[in-house]
Protein backbone atom coordinates (compact mmCIF):
# COMPACT_ATOMS: atom_id res chain seq x y z
CA UNK A 1 0.00 0.00 0.00
CA UNK A 2 1.61 3.33 -1.28
CA UNK A 3 0.22 7.13 -1.04
CA UNK A 4 0.57 9.24 -4.29
CA UNK A 5 2.97 10.53 -5.21
CA UNK A 6 5.39 7.87 -4.11
CA UNK A 7 7.90 10.65 -2.64
CA UNK A 8 10.26 11.01 0.53
CA UNK A 9 7.14 13.00 2.33
CA UNK A 10 4.71 10.22 1.88
CA UNK A 11 6.98 7.42 2.46
CA UNK A 12 7.56 9.11 6.38
CA UNK A 13 3.68 9.60 6.23
CA UNK A 14 3.60 6.08 5.61
CA UNK A 15 5.68 5.18 8.31
CA UNK A 16 3.63 6.59 11.07
CA UNK A 17 0.23 5.61 10.06
CA UNK A 18 0.42 1.86 8.32
CA UNK A 19 4.37 1.08 8.54
CA UNK A 20 5.23 -1.45 6.31
CA UNK A 21 5.98 -4.99 7.70
CA UNK A 22 4.21 -4.23 10.52
CA UNK A 23 2.92 -7.34 12.68
CA UNK A 24 -0.10 -7.71 13.95
CA UNK A 25 0.02 -8.88 17.52
CA UNK A 26 -1.05 -11.91 19.46
CA UNK A 27 -4.52 -11.20 21.15
CA UNK A 28 -4.47 -10.55 24.49
CA UNK A 29 -7.37 -12.21 26.16
CA UNK A 30 -10.25 -10.55 26.23
CA UNK A 31 -10.12 -6.73 26.30
CA UNK A 32 -11.76 -4.12 28.10
CA UNK A 33 -12.38 -2.42 24.97
CA UNK A 34 -12.05 -3.08 21.13
CA UNK A 35 -12.06 -0.01 19.32
CA UNK A 36 -12.47 0.17 15.29
CA UNK A 37 -11.04 2.46 13.49
CA UNK A 38 -8.19 4.88 14.09
CA UNK A 39 -9.57 8.11 13.18
CA UNK A 40 -10.29 10.99 15.71
CA UNK A 41 -12.77 9.30 17.78
CA UNK A 42 -10.72 5.76 17.41
CA UNK A 43 -7.83 7.09 18.27
CA UNK A 44 -8.70 9.53 21.40
CA UNK A 45 -10.95 6.40 22.72
CA UNK A 46 -8.23 4.02 22.52
CA UNK A 47 -5.61 6.81 24.17
CA UNK A 48 -7.97 7.56 27.00
CA UNK A 49 -8.98 4.31 27.81
CA UNK A 50 -5.42 2.49 27.73
CA UNK A 51 -4.31 6.12 29.94
CA UNK A 52 -7.01 4.62 32.31
CA UNK A 53 -5.62 1.36 32.56
CA UNK A 54 -7.67 -0.84 30.48
CA UNK A 55 -6.34 -3.18 27.99
CA UNK A 56 -7.47 -1.89 24.58
CA UNK A 57 -7.05 -3.30 20.44
CA UNK A 58 -7.11 -0.99 17.91
CA UNK A 59 -8.04 -1.77 14.59
CA UNK A 60 -7.49 -0.18 11.75
CA UNK A 61 -7.93 -1.29 7.74
CA UNK A 62 -6.08 1.51 6.12
CA UNK A 63 -4.15 4.80 7.56
CA UNK A 64 -4.35 5.65 11.31
CA UNK A 65 -5.58 9.27 11.50
CA UNK A 66 -8.22 8.76 9.35
CA UNK A 67 -9.69 11.46 7.24
CA UNK A 68 -8.45 14.24 9.21
CA UNK A 69 -4.90 13.71 9.50
CA UNK A 70 -4.76 12.43 5.93
CA UNK A 71 -7.15 13.81 3.68
CA UNK A 72 -9.30 16.12 5.17
CA UNK A 73 -8.04 18.96 7.98
CA UNK A 74 -4.83 18.73 7.93
CA UNK A 75 -3.57 18.72 4.11
CA UNK A 76 -6.50 21.40 3.66
CA UNK A 77 -5.80 23.84 5.62
CA UNK A 78 -2.01 23.55 4.52
CA UNK A 79 -3.30 24.39 1.03
CA UNK A 80 -5.55 27.14 2.37
CA UNK A 81 -2.25 29.06 3.91
CA UNK A 82 -0.32 28.65 1.19
CA UNK A 83 -3.03 30.16 -1.37
CA UNK A 84 -3.75 32.91 1.32
CA UNK A 85 -0.33 34.47 1.21
CA UNK A 86 -0.37 34.05 -2.47
CA UNK A 87 -3.20 36.64 -2.06
CA UNK A 88 -1.60 38.60 0.35
CA UNK A 89 1.54 39.05 -2.40
CA UNK A 90 -1.77 40.44 -4.80
CA UNK A 91 -2.78 42.53 -2.11
CA UNK A 92 -0.07 44.12 -1.33
CA UNK A 93 -0.08 47.12 -3.31
CA UNK A 94 -3.06 48.25 -0.59
CA UNK A 95 -0.37 48.51 2.17
CA UNK A 96 1.99 50.61 0.14
CA UNK A 97 4.50 47.13 -0.67
CA UNK A 98 5.77 46.69 -4.39
CA UNK A 99 6.07 43.07 -5.37
CA UNK A 100 8.12 42.57 -8.55
CA UNK A 101 6.06 41.10 -11.17
CA UNK A 102 8.21 38.13 -12.31
CA UNK A 103 7.01 36.96 -8.53
CA UNK A 104 5.64 33.37 -8.58
CA UNK A 105 4.80 30.69 -6.55
CA UNK A 106 5.33 27.10 -7.60
CA UNK A 107 2.22 24.27 -7.22
CA UNK A 108 4.48 21.21 -7.17
CA UNK A 109 6.39 23.11 -4.11
CA UNK A 110 2.96 24.25 -2.61
CA UNK A 111 1.62 20.45 -2.67
CA UNK A 112 5.41 18.92 -1.15
CA UNK A 113 5.16 21.24 1.62
CA UNK A 114 1.52 20.26 2.19
CA UNK A 115 3.02 16.52 2.43
CA UNK A 116 6.04 17.87 4.30
CA UNK A 117 3.48 19.28 7.16
CA UNK A 118 1.22 16.61 6.95
CA UNK A 119 4.21 14.06 8.02
CA UNK A 120 5.53 16.24 10.51
CA UNK A 121 2.24 16.10 12.57
CA UNK A 122 1.98 12.27 11.78
CA UNK A 123 3.65 11.29 14.75
CA UNK A 124 0.93 11.99 17.16
CA UNK A 125 -1.53 9.72 15.43
CA UNK A 126 1.36 6.96 14.62
CA UNK A 127 1.26 3.24 14.94
CA UNK A 128 4.18 2.57 17.44
CA UNK A 129 3.47 5.83 19.87
CA UNK A 130 -0.44 4.42 20.47
CA UNK A 131 1.50 0.42 20.69
CA UNK A 132 3.91 2.66 23.59
CA UNK A 133 1.02 3.56 25.09
CA UNK A 134 0.08 -0.10 25.58
CA UNK A 135 -2.52 -0.37 22.87
CA UNK A 136 -2.82 -3.77 20.59
CA UNK A 137 -2.51 -2.06 16.95
CA UNK A 138 -4.53 -4.41 14.42
CA UNK A 139 -3.88 -3.66 10.41
CA UNK A 140 -6.96 -4.83 8.38
CA UNK A 141 -10.50 -4.67 8.27
CA UNK A 142 -12.23 -5.60 11.21
CA UNK A 143 -15.44 -7.59 11.31
CA UNK A 144 -18.20 -8.50 14.16
CA UNK A 145 -18.65 -12.44 14.10
CA UNK A 146 -20.22 -12.82 17.29
CA UNK A 147 -22.11 -10.01 20.01
CA UNK A 148 -18.79 -10.08 21.39
CA UNK A 149 -16.25 -10.90 19.15
CA UNK A 150 -14.20 -9.39 16.50
CA UNK A 151 -12.24 -10.76 14.14
CA UNK A 152 -9.43 -9.60 11.82
CA UNK A 153 -6.66 -11.09 9.86
CA UNK A 154 -7.83 -14.34 11.11
CA UNK A 155 -7.34 -13.24 14.73
CA UNK A 156 -10.24 -13.53 17.04
CA UNK A 157 -10.72 -10.48 19.49
CA UNK A 158 -12.91 -10.79 22.27
CA UNK A 159 -14.20 -7.72 24.04
CA UNK A 160 -16.07 -6.46 27.19
CA UNK A 161 -17.19 -3.54 25.36
CA UNK A 162 -16.37 -2.26 21.29
CA UNK A 163 -16.55 0.85 19.69
CA UNK A 164 -17.27 1.62 16.28
CA UNK A 165 -15.62 4.68 14.81
CA UNK A 166 -14.87 4.16 11.25
CA UNK A 167 -16.59 7.27 10.16
CA UNK A 168 -17.60 8.09 6.82
CA UNK A 169 -17.01 8.18 2.85
CA UNK A 170 -17.55 10.64 0.38
CA UNK A 171 -20.39 10.20 -2.06
CA UNK A 172 -20.17 11.87 -5.91
CA UNK A 173 -23.35 12.57 -6.90
CA UNK A 174 -25.20 10.00 -9.46
CA UNK A 175 -24.41 12.16 -12.80
CA UNK A 176 -24.86 10.18 -16.07
CA UNK A 177 -20.98 9.61 -17.11
CA UNK A 178 -19.26 11.34 -14.40
CA UNK A 179 -18.08 7.93 -12.58
CA UNK A 180 -16.54 6.84 -16.40
CA UNK A 181 -14.86 10.44 -16.63
CA UNK A 182 -13.09 10.70 -12.99
CA UNK A 183 -13.55 13.03 -10.45
CA UNK A 184 -11.59 14.05 -7.46
CA UNK A 185 -13.08 14.20 -4.06
CA UNK A 186 -11.06 14.76 -0.27
CA UNK A 187 -9.56 11.30 -0.69
CA UNK A 188 -7.80 12.11 -4.00
CA UNK A 189 -6.97 15.91 -4.15
CA UNK A 190 -4.36 16.15 -2.13
CA UNK A 191 -2.57 13.16 -4.21
CA UNK A 192 -2.32 16.66 -7.27
CA UNK A 193 0.97 17.46 -8.14
CA UNK A 194 0.21 19.52 -11.03
CA UNK A 195 -2.16 22.86 -10.67
CA UNK A 196 -5.50 21.94 -13.16
CA UNK A 197 -6.05 24.74 -16.12
CA UNK A 198 -9.91 24.39 -15.48
CA UNK A 199 -11.81 23.03 -12.77
CA UNK A 200 -15.42 22.23 -12.00
CA UNK A 201 -16.62 22.07 -8.56
CA UNK A 202 -19.77 20.46 -7.47
CA UNK A 203 -21.47 21.76 -4.57
CA UNK A 204 -21.13 24.77 -2.72
CA UNK A 205 -20.70 23.12 0.71
CA UNK A 206 -17.35 23.76 3.36
CA UNK A 207 -15.30 21.76 1.23
CA UNK A 208 -16.58 23.20 -2.35
CA UNK A 209 -16.65 26.60 -1.49
CA UNK A 210 -12.90 25.93 0.44
CA UNK A 211 -11.24 24.59 -2.56
CA UNK A 212 -12.76 26.84 -5.10
CA UNK A 213 -11.49 30.00 -3.17
CA UNK A 214 -8.51 27.93 -3.27
CA UNK A 215 -7.38 26.74 -6.55
CA UNK A 216 -9.13 30.10 -7.89
CA UNK A 217 -6.49 31.99 -6.05
CA UNK A 218 -3.70 29.82 -7.58
CA UNK A 219 -4.73 30.38 -11.02
CA UNK A 220 -7.25 27.49 -11.72
CA UNK A 221 -9.87 28.45 -14.12
CA UNK A 222 -12.99 27.31 -11.37
CA UNK A 223 -16.69 26.93 -12.16
CA UNK A 224 -18.55 26.13 -8.71
CA UNK A 225 -22.09 24.45 -9.08
CA UNK A 226 -24.78 24.34 -6.61
CA UNK A 227 -28.38 23.66 -7.01
CA UNK A 228 -29.49 25.89 -4.22
CA UNK A 229 -29.99 29.70 -4.66
CA UNK A 230 -26.68 30.43 -2.18
CA UNK A 231 -23.35 29.15 -1.09
CA UNK A 232 -23.10 27.32 2.14
CA UNK A 233 -26.90 26.77 2.21
CA UNK A 234 -26.83 25.84 6.69
CA UNK A 235 -25.52 29.41 7.03
CA UNK A 236 -27.32 33.10 7.16
CA UNK A 237 -28.04 34.19 3.98
CA UNK A 238 -25.83 37.42 4.51
CA UNK A 239 -22.93 35.69 5.96
CA UNK A 240 -23.16 33.08 3.01
CA UNK A 241 -23.26 36.54 1.23
CA UNK A 242 -20.21 37.92 2.10
CA UNK A 243 -17.98 34.86 0.96
CA UNK A 244 -19.66 34.93 -2.18
CA UNK A 245 -18.63 38.33 -2.94
CA UNK A 246 -14.76 37.57 -1.77
CA UNK A 247 -14.74 33.70 -3.75
CA UNK A 248 -16.06 36.40 -6.76
CA UNK A 249 -13.39 38.65 -6.50
CA UNK A 250 -11.05 35.92 -6.13
CA UNK A 251 -11.94 34.34 -9.69
CA UNK A 252 -14.55 32.21 -8.31
CA UNK A 253 -17.83 31.62 -11.17
CA UNK A 254 -21.11 30.72 -9.51
CA UNK A 255 -23.39 28.56 -11.36
CA UNK A 256 -26.04 28.70 -9.04
CA UNK A 257 -29.52 26.94 -9.26
CA UNK A 258 -27.69 24.80 -12.07
CA UNK A 259 -28.61 21.39 -12.18
CA UNK A 260 -25.68 19.25 -14.09
CA UNK A 261 -27.44 16.68 -16.52
CA UNK A 262 -24.13 14.78 -17.91
CA UNK A 263 -20.50 14.36 -18.03
CA UNK A 264 -18.56 13.20 -20.88
CA UNK A 265 -14.64 12.57 -21.94
CA UNK A 266 -13.93 14.33 -25.02
CA UNK A 267 -10.43 14.44 -26.57
CA UNK A 268 -8.28 14.74 -22.84
CA UNK A 269 -10.86 17.08 -20.90
CA UNK A 270 -14.48 16.81 -19.07
CA UNK A 271 -17.22 18.07 -20.34
CA UNK A 272 -19.94 18.85 -17.88
CA UNK A 273 -23.50 19.61 -19.16
CA UNK A 274 -25.48 21.50 -17.42
CA UNK A 275 -29.31 23.30 -17.09
CA UNK A 276 -29.98 26.72 -15.70
CA UNK A 277 -33.32 28.00 -15.44
CA UNK A 278 -34.26 25.71 -18.18
CA UNK A 279 -31.60 26.95 -20.59
CA UNK A 280 -28.72 23.91 -21.91
CA UNK A 281 -25.18 24.55 -21.04
CA UNK A 282 -21.91 23.03 -21.20
CA UNK A 283 -18.39 23.90 -20.09
CA UNK A 284 -15.17 22.13 -20.73
CA UNK A 285 -12.89 21.53 -17.53
CA UNK A 286 -9.49 19.42 -16.60
CA UNK A 287 -10.57 18.09 -13.34
CA UNK A 288 -13.93 17.94 -11.37
CA UNK A 289 -13.92 18.21 -7.80
CA UNK A 290 -17.29 16.28 -6.04
CA UNK A 291 -17.91 18.18 -2.46
CA UNK A 292 -21.64 16.89 -2.46
CA UNK A 293 -21.69 14.80 0.29
CA UNK A 294 -20.89 11.60 2.73
CA UNK A 295 -21.73 7.87 3.48
CA UNK A 296 -21.09 6.39 6.95
CA UNK A 297 -19.16 3.45 6.83
CA UNK A 298 -20.89 0.29 7.78
CA UNK A 299 -20.69 -2.08 4.85
CA UNK A 300 -17.79 -5.03 5.67
CA UNK A 301 -18.27 -4.71 9.43
CA UNK A 302 -20.28 -7.70 10.14
CA UNK A 303 -23.02 -5.67 11.93
CA UNK A 304 -25.78 -8.20 11.54
CA UNK A 305 -24.13 -10.79 13.47
CA UNK A 306 -23.28 -8.59 16.74
CA UNK A 307 -27.04 -7.21 16.81
CA UNK A 308 -26.08 -3.50 15.67
CA UNK A 309 -28.94 -1.74 13.71
CA UNK A 310 -27.81 0.46 11.35
CA UNK A 311 -28.89 2.60 7.73
CA UNK A 312 -26.64 2.29 5.11
CA UNK A 313 -27.40 6.67 4.72
CA UNK A 314 -27.77 7.59 8.23
CA UNK A 315 -25.27 5.23 9.69
CA UNK A 316 -25.38 3.23 13.61
CA UNK A 317 -28.54 4.20 15.40
CA UNK A 318 -27.18 5.29 19.04
CA UNK A 319 -28.56 6.41 22.34
CA UNK A 320 -27.47 9.89 23.92
CA UNK A 321 -24.81 7.36 25.82
CA UNK A 322 -23.77 6.15 22.33
CA UNK A 323 -24.83 2.97 23.00
CA UNK A 324 -25.71 1.04 20.13
CA UNK A 325 -28.69 -1.54 20.20
CA UNK A 326 -25.87 -4.35 21.44
CA UNK A 327 -25.64 -3.20 24.56
CA UNK A 328 -21.99 -3.94 24.69
CA UNK A 329 -21.46 -1.96 21.74
CA UNK A 330 -20.32 1.37 21.53
CA UNK A 331 -20.15 4.13 18.49
CA UNK A 332 -18.66 7.73 18.14
CA UNK A 333 -17.80 10.30 14.67
CA UNK A 334 -18.96 10.48 11.61
CA UNK A 335 -20.36 6.75 11.99
CA UNK A 336 -23.67 7.89 14.08
CA UNK A 337 -23.89 11.68 14.49
CA UNK A 338 -25.11 14.51 12.31
CA UNK A 339 -22.08 16.55 13.10
CA UNK A 340 -18.95 15.35 11.02
CA UNK A 341 -16.02 17.56 12.72
CA UNK A 342 -12.95 16.29 14.12
CA UNK A 343 -13.70 17.82 17.34
CA UNK A 344 -16.81 16.53 17.39
CA UNK A 345 -15.51 13.12 17.35
CA UNK A 346 -12.91 13.63 19.76
CA UNK A 347 -15.81 15.15 22.35
CA UNK A 348 -17.94 11.73 21.49
CA UNK A 349 -14.61 9.47 22.58
CA UNK A 350 -14.92 11.16 25.68
CA UNK A 351 -18.61 9.98 26.19
CA UNK A 352 -17.71 6.72 24.87
CA UNK A 353 -14.79 5.87 27.50
CA UNK A 354 -17.17 7.44 30.50
CA UNK A 355 -19.90 5.03 29.66
CA UNK A 356 -18.34 2.35 28.41
CA UNK A 357 -15.69 1.46 31.06
CA UNK A 358 -17.77 3.06 34.09
CA UNK A 359 -21.40 2.15 33.38
CA UNK A 360 -23.64 4.10 35.53
CA UNK A 361 -24.41 3.98 38.51
CA UNK A 362 -21.26 2.41 39.46
CA UNK A 363 -18.50 4.53 38.18
CA UNK A 364 -18.89 8.41 36.76
CA UNK A 365 -22.37 8.69 35.64
CA UNK A 366 -23.52 8.84 32.44
CA UNK A 367 -22.04 11.83 29.96
CA UNK A 368 -24.54 12.13 26.86
CA UNK A 369 -23.96 13.59 23.35
CA UNK A 370 -27.33 15.84 23.74
CA UNK A 371 -25.14 18.17 26.24
CA UNK A 372 -21.92 18.91 23.80
CA UNK A 373 -22.35 22.53 22.10
CA UNK A 374 -20.23 22.26 19.29
CA UNK A 375 -19.07 24.68 17.09
CA UNK A 376 -17.78 24.84 13.61
CA UNK A 377 -15.91 27.02 11.02
CA UNK A 378 -16.16 27.19 7.20
CA UNK A 379 -12.01 28.16 6.41
CA UNK A 380 -12.91 30.39 3.59
CA UNK A 381 -11.55 33.67 3.57
CA UNK A 382 -13.05 35.36 5.51
CA UNK A 383 -13.96 32.26 7.44
CA UNK A 384 -17.58 31.65 8.81
CA UNK A 385 -18.09 30.00 12.36
CA UNK A 386 -21.16 29.27 13.93
CA UNK A 387 -21.99 27.49 17.66
CA UNK A 388 -25.77 27.18 19.03
CA UNK A 389 -29.41 28.01 17.19
CA UNK A 390 -29.57 30.26 14.18
CA UNK A 391 -32.20 32.87 14.56
CA UNK A 392 -34.43 30.27 11.97
CA UNK A 393 -33.93 27.51 14.32
CA UNK A 394 -34.92 29.42 17.45
CA UNK A 395 -38.08 30.80 15.42
CA UNK A 396 -38.98 26.60 14.47
CA UNK A 397 -38.87 25.96 18.07
CA UNK A 398 -40.92 28.91 19.30
CA UNK A 399 -38.25 30.68 21.50
CA UNK A 400 -38.63 34.52 21.25
CA UNK A 401 -35.17 36.11 20.47
CA UNK A 402 -32.82 39.26 20.63
CA UNK A 403 -31.01 39.27 17.48
CA UNK A 404 -27.10 41.60 17.89
CA UNK A 405 -24.91 42.49 14.83
CA UNK A 406 -22.05 44.35 15.04
CA UNK A 407 -19.98 44.85 11.73
CA UNK A 408 -16.31 44.02 11.47
CA UNK A 409 -15.85 47.28 9.79
CA UNK A 410 -16.67 49.03 13.02
CA UNK A 411 -13.08 47.03 14.69
CA UNK A 412 -10.35 49.01 14.84
CA UNK A 413 -8.08 46.28 14.42
CA UNK A 414 -9.98 44.69 11.38
CA UNK A 415 -9.93 47.96 9.74
CA UNK A 416 -5.82 48.02 10.13
CA UNK A 417 -5.46 44.66 9.04
CA UNK A 418 -7.35 45.20 5.88
CA UNK A 419 -9.74 42.34 7.01
CA UNK A 420 -13.19 44.76 7.80
CA UNK A 421 -15.52 42.27 6.15
CA UNK A 422 -17.75 40.45 7.73
CA UNK A 423 -19.73 40.68 11.38
CA UNK A 424 -20.48 39.11 14.31
CA UNK A 425 -24.06 38.16 15.43
CA UNK A 426 -25.21 36.91 18.75
CA UNK A 427 -28.52 35.54 19.68
CA UNK A 428 -30.03 35.97 23.23
CA UNK A 429 -32.75 34.46 24.59
CA UNK A 430 -35.65 37.49 24.51
CA UNK A 431 -34.99 39.67 28.19
CA UNK A 432 -32.19 37.99 28.99
CA UNK A 433 -28.77 38.03 28.34
CA UNK A 434 -28.11 33.90 27.88
CA UNK A 435 -26.63 33.46 24.45
CA UNK A 436 -28.40 30.85 22.39
CA UNK A 437 -26.66 30.94 19.04
CA UNK A 438 -23.63 33.20 17.60
CA UNK A 439 -22.44 33.29 14.07
CA UNK A 440 -18.92 35.06 13.27
CA UNK A 441 -18.12 36.13 9.47
CA UNK A 442 -14.22 37.21 9.66
CA UNK A 443 -10.41 36.57 9.20
CA UNK A 444 -10.07 33.84 11.90
CA UNK A 445 -13.31 33.76 12.87
CA UNK A 446 -12.61 29.72 13.96
CA UNK A 447 -10.14 31.15 16.48
CA UNK A 448 -12.69 33.95 17.47
CA UNK A 449 -15.55 31.74 18.22
CA UNK A 450 -14.49 30.22 21.07
CA UNK A 451 -15.11 32.49 23.66
CA UNK A 452 -18.77 32.35 22.51
CA UNK A 453 -19.21 28.55 23.08
CA UNK A 454 -16.65 28.87 26.92
CA UNK A 455 -19.40 31.43 27.39
CA UNK A 456 -22.56 28.88 26.31
CA UNK A 457 -20.57 26.24 28.46
CA UNK A 458 -19.95 27.65 31.66
CA UNK A 459 -23.42 29.21 31.60
CA UNK A 460 -22.07 33.22 31.10
CA UNK A 461 -23.73 35.68 29.44
CA UNK A 462 -23.35 38.73 27.51
CA UNK A 463 -23.25 40.52 30.53
CA UNK A 464 -20.35 38.55 31.52
CA UNK A 465 -18.34 39.77 27.96
CA UNK A 466 -19.42 43.19 28.25
CA UNK A 467 -17.93 43.40 31.76
CA UNK A 468 -14.24 40.70 30.53
CA UNK A 469 -11.69 43.00 29.12
CA UNK A 470 -10.46 42.17 25.83
CA UNK A 471 -6.67 43.64 24.67
CA UNK A 472 -6.69 46.51 22.45
CA UNK A 473 -6.79 46.06 19.29
CA UNK A 474 -7.80 42.33 18.71
CA UNK A 475 -10.86 41.36 16.02
CA UNK A 476 -12.59 39.68 19.09
CA UNK A 477 -13.55 42.91 20.44
CA UNK A 478 -16.22 42.75 18.29
CA UNK A 479 -17.75 40.64 20.68
CA UNK A 480 -17.43 43.45 23.63
CA UNK A 481 -18.95 45.51 21.24
CA UNK A 482 -22.33 43.21 20.46
CA UNK A 483 -22.25 42.62 24.10
CA UNK A 484 -22.42 46.74 24.71
CA UNK A 485 -25.02 46.75 22.09
CA UNK A 486 -26.98 44.44 24.44
CA UNK A 487 -26.21 46.04 27.46
CA UNK A 488 -27.27 49.37 25.86
CA UNK A 489 -30.69 47.73 25.04
CA UNK A 490 -31.37 47.10 28.81
CA UNK A 491 -31.86 50.82 29.28
CA UNK A 492 -35.30 51.07 28.86
CA UNK A 493 -36.95 54.63 29.12
CA UNK A 494 -38.22 54.23 32.62
CA UNK A 495 -35.13 53.85 33.76
CA UNK A 496 -33.32 56.47 31.62
CA UNK A 497 -35.97 58.69 33.23
CA UNK A 498 -35.36 57.83 36.80
CA UNK A 499 -31.51 58.37 36.07
CA UNK A 500 -32.34 62.06 34.63
CA UNK A 501 -34.19 62.70 37.90
CA UNK A 502 -31.15 61.09 39.81
CA UNK A 503 -28.77 63.64 38.16
CA UNK A 504 -30.46 66.39 38.01
CA UNK A 505 -31.18 66.09 41.99
CA UNK A 506 -27.97 65.23 42.28
CA UNK A 507 -26.51 67.88 40.70
CA UNK A 508 -24.16 70.09 42.92
CA UNK A 509 -25.87 74.15 42.79
CA UNK A 510 -24.35 77.30 41.23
Amino acid sequence: MTLQPDDAHNRGLMEQVRPPGWINPEPAGRYHLVVIGAGPAGLITAAVAAGLGARVALVERHLMGGDCLNTGCVPSKALIRAARAWADIHNAAAFGVRIPRETAFDFSQVMSRMRALRTRISPMDSAVRYREMGVDVFFGTGVFTRPDRVEVEGRNLKFSRAVICTGSRPVPPRIPGLSEAGCLTNETIFNLTERPRRMGVIGAGPLGCEMAQTFARFGTRISLFEQADQILPREDTDAAAVVFEQMKRDGVEFVMESEISGVESRGGEKTIRYRVHGEEKEIAVDEILASTGRAPRVQGLGLESAGVTYDSRKGIRVNHRLQTTNRRIYAAGDICFPFKFTHAAEAMAQIVVQNALFPHPLGLGVARTDSLIIPWCTYTDPEVAHVGMYESEARMRGISVQTLTVGMDTVDRAILDGEDRGFARILVKKGTDRILGATLVASHAGEMISEITLAMQAGAGLADIARTIHPYPTRTEVLRKVAYAWRKGTLTRPRRRLLEKWFRWTLPSG
